[in-house]
């Protein structure tokens, strides 16, 4: 073929994609501008929640009555809806029905509600949910096909999760790739892009600021460095299996012993105000955010990641509601300090580096994780970031905090390819 024909038919083939460029920019916007929108409400709302209460710790007496009312209110009104961020994964791999819209606000009053009177927990889960809830409802009014509204749901993915962190490149590459471990969804890559920018940039402008982190070291790497940074990657990993196996068992313990849905977390949070009671802090207790940021700078208690992991875990699995990353943030961080004691890195950066590994092991993030470390900490701690990450990833093992996750490719060819499959189909009857 004439080569100055197929040039001509080269450009011929861009045209297209100007309408789908437009297309999606303007889905992007509706997307981007509600769900940014709606985690600046969700993080003002749960900065009131954590402040109240901290300034009334009484409250935490009454776990146990707010565990009863999420309880009851995912009961009779949010049955459809109870799956959370599995849901959404869901959805996406065997289409059933539009995401309610009531989601969004049942998982934001339930996420307040397990903060202001004292539970374990984070925030991702919501942003993500209500992102996902509102991008689908577009799928619906504007009739878009079924390969559009998977579109849709990685959108809402972006955007929740990029707006509430103000990590817009992390959101993004993390609604591609928590879908399916060990594949990435390119098709969407540009609307996942597009609304993750305008996300972030909406909710910035509401006036809403997001926590920072400081790495002031970063040494050369070296062969020595290059093995201590692997060595930990190995521990976060573990750390995340250990997070991930807890929820899981706790879970089933409610599930299997206490049958009627309301009762689960009226008797966790009895459990949990004892257990605070005891502790004698709420250094453990909501999403931690002074303690990560303390975990840069101040050598902390060796035992604070195990004592974080078990809160959560256990309040999460007994039915109350919000996220799951911003605890695994506080597990990697204070983990990451705690390695000082034999791990000749500086402690800001292994601070950093166990803040991200360990939610890469959790959620099967590494690429994702990677990115939100360069964005948080600078490009100059990418080398150990990234690397955390990756080895982290793998020694998380195929399992993770989102149990609808289909393992599209193993992790390690350790049993041959043909694990893959076997491995999927285990995951599919999980």
């Amino acid at each position: 073929m004439n080569p100055l024909f197929k040039s001509k038919i080269a450009q011929v083939e861009q045209l297209p994609l100007l309408s789908y460029l437009f297309k999606w920019l303007w889905l992007s916007t509706l997307v981007g501008f509600l769900a940014g929108s709606a985690s600046a409400f969700f993080l003002v709302s749960l900065d009131w929640a954590t402040n109240w209460r901290e300034n009334n710790l009484w409250i935490i007496y009454f776990l146990p009555l707010g565990g009863l009312l999420i309880g009851l209110t995912y009961h009779y009104l949010g049955s459809t809806v109870v799956r959370g961020n599995n849901q959404l994964l869901e959805e996406f791999h065997t289409p059933k029905q539009i995401i309610p819209l009531k989601m969004a606000p049942l998982i934001l009053f339930g996420t307040i509600a397990t903060h202001f009177f004292g539970g374990s927990a984070g925030r991702e889960g919501t942003a993500v949910q209500m992102g996902g809830a509102i991008a689908d409802q577009f799928s619906k009014w504007f009739k878009l096909k079924a390969r559009d509204r998977k579109v849709l749901i990685i959108m809402g993915i972006s955007a929740g999760f990029a707006s509430v962190f103000g990590t817009p490149l992390a959101g993004a590459i993390f609604a591609l790739e928590v879908l399916i471990i060990g594949r990435m969804r390119y098709e969407a890559i540009l609307p996942s892009f597009l609304v993750a920018i305008i996300a972030n940039y909406t909710c910035n402008a509401w006036q809403v600021s997001h926590t920072h982190y400081h790495i002031p070291f970063v040494p050369d790497m070296n062969p020595q460095n290059f093995g201590w940074t692997i060595l930990a990657g190995i521990l976060f990993g573990l750390t995340a299996l250990l997070f991930s196996k807890s929820t899981s068992m706790w879970s089933r313990l409610f599930n299997s012993k206490i049958k009627y849905a309301p009762i689960r977390p009226l008797i966790g949070g009895a459990i949990l105000a004892v257990v605070i009671y005891l502790l004698g802090t709420t250094q453990y207790i909501g999403l931690g955010i002074p303690t990560i940021v303390q975990s840069f700078n101040t050598p902390l208690n060796q035992y604070d990641f195990l004592i974080k992991i078990a809160l959560t875990s256990f309040t999460l699995g007994a039915g109350f509601k919000g996220g799951e990353v911003t605890p695994l943030f506080f597990i990697g961080a204070t983990l990451g300090n705690a390695l000082i004691w034999f791990i000749p890195l500086p402690i800001a950066l292994l601070a950093g580096m166990g803040f991200v590994a360990v939610f890469a092991g959790a959620t099967n993030t590494p690429l994702a994780c990677t990115v939100m470390g360069i964005e948080l900490f600078g490009v100059e701690s990418g080398l150990y970031v990234g690397l955390a990450c990756v080895v982290a990833y793998l020694f998380s093992g195929h399992s993770g905090i989102y149990s609808a996750q289909i393992i599209g490719s193993p992790k390690h060819l350790l049993y041959g390819r043909y694990k893959s499959k076997k491995l999927e189909n285990l995951k599919s009857h999980k």
